[in-house]
């Protein structure tokens, strides 16, 4: 793929990269604020929470992402801690997720904020940060899924790591047929497009719901219970070694808590007649 978009030489830095991930996380995370924006100026809102509530979720989500990558992997993490803490790779979503929900929540609370309110309101960016997120992880070539002979599958031969039979064996666990050698780069579903394409969904499913009258906090319920079904999902495809229960990864384990925390809050919102109705704002 692309993990390098521009290589510079410059006089003092001597070569320098510009990372495709990184300009893709870029890009996911100014896009979500533009949402956000958007959506607090219909409220009649000040936009300038769409700034606190970007830099709560970049500084909490990666540190998040962080510490549930060196978490998940203790053993690696022990050896090469400096090298764990330090590295690209590891930046895991649901780690993010909760550490970017938490340093949202403390940006919003030291403003005076409803939390449930702006969690609505940051919903579809939500979804569509993601979506262009895993853009990024499609161009270096990383959390690709399982070979396939099948039309959709791509090969990543400069992947990180490269979908060789030797990788996939040795990383993921994946039953390969020994006749295959190790240095074999196979084709693999890319699932990194699913979730971009199936996240481009949810966002405009969100961003079209946002009119209906509704509970503060339904609309952000309701993207807990799309973004762990379209991971849930996802993950069935995935090169994954962490199938601790069965055939199911920790992350769809993580995905089935997501989507019934979501549907037990859009059941009890949904239930309170004190609905919130922004039909008066609509453009």
């Amino acid at each position: 793929m692309y993990p390098e978009l521009i290589t510079l030489n410059l006089p003092v830095l001597a070569q320098f990269s510009i990372n495709s991930f990184g300009v893709m996380m870029a890009i996911a995370f100014l896009a979500g604020y533009q949402v956000i924006r958007v959506e607090l100026k219909r409220q009649g809102k000040d936009e300038q929470l769409a700034g606190d509530i970007l830099l709560g979720a970049l500084v909490g989500g990666i540190l998040g992402a962080k510490i549930y990558y060196v978490l998940l992997n203790w053993p690696l993490t022990v050896q090469d801690p400096i090298g764990m803490l330090t590295s690209r790779s590891g930046l895991v979503w649901y780690g993010g997720l909760i550490g970017g929900a938490l340093g949202v929540i403390w940006m919003l609370r030291r403003r005076g904020q409803n939390i449930a309110a702006m969690a609505d309101v940051a919903a579809p960016g939500l979804a569509l940060s993601y979506a262009l997120g895993r853009v990024g992880c499609f161009l270096v070539g990383d959390d690709y899924g399982r070979p396939t002979d099948s039309w959709v599958g791509l090969a990543f031969p400069n992947g990180q790591p490269p979908s060789t039979a030797g990788n996939l064996r040795r990383g993921f666990g994946v039953d390969i047929p020994a006749e295959i050698p190790d240095s074999q780069v196979l084709s693999v579903y890319p699932t990194q497009l699913f979730e971009t394409g199936i996240s481009l969904v949810i966002f405009f499913v969100l961003w079209r719901l946002r009119f209906r009258d509704k509970r503060a906090g339904w609309l952000f319920s309701l993207w807990l219970v799309l973004a762990g079904c379209e991971r849930l999902f996802v993950e069935f495809f995935r090169a994954k070694d962490d199938r601790f229960f069965g055939t199911l990864s920790l992350a769809q384990i993580l995905s089935i808590g997501l989507i019934g925390l979501g549907a037990w809050l859009m059941s009890r919102l949904g239930s309170d007649t004190k609905a919130v109705s922004y039909t008066h704002l609509r453009a």
